[in-house]
């Protein structure tokens, strides 16, 4: 999917506001899927995130972090952890299929459909420009930066 155009797909999202891929371009954006808020990889991977995301706005960057909870949800999730960003709602999972991000994992020993924690980067015409499967939450957000800060210089 490296380097492809990537579907438009429109999902709610949190200060009562609608998503739309396409409505965001222009800069490049990334989206990190991650399973459930406030659960203790999910609150490190959005503050992380978070502490970097005037960093990423220097770099015409913006951030959203998806998950199938509800905007109640990351309502509360986003004003504890006082998070800059949006926060976008797939309960259906269209962005979760665009993306190929459910996976079946183990839940103390019980397999359960959920989200694999997964980061994507848009440039600023739609397309795909890198993906991270599988992440581990600390450390992450810094990892990403430094690749959409590569791409800002080669653009320069």
């Amino acid at each position: 999917m490296v380097d492809q155009p990537v579907p438009d797909f429109t999902l709610p999202a949190t200060g009562k506001q609608t998503f739309s891929l396409s409505q965001a371009r222009g800069g490049s954006l990334v989206l990190f899927f991650y399973p459930k808020d406030n659960t203790p990889g999910c609150t490190t991977e959005a503050g992380e995130f978070r502490d970097l995301h005037a960093q990423f706005l220097q770099a015409s960057c913006a951030v959203c972090g998806i998950s199938r909870d509800s905007i109640k949800s990351h309502e509360g999730f986003k004003a504890r952890l006082k998070l800059s960003f949006d926060l976008l709602c797939d309960a259906e999972e269209a962005a979760c299929a665009i993306f190929g991000v459910i996976r079946q994992k183990a839940l103390y020993g019980k397999p359960v459909r959920g989200i694999e924690r997964s980061t994507f980067v848009i440039d600023g015409k739609g397309v795909l420009r890198r993906e991270w499967r599988g992440v581990k939450a600390p450390g992450h957000a810094a990892e990403v930066l430094d690749f959409v800060q590569s791409l800002q210089s080669k653009r320069a």
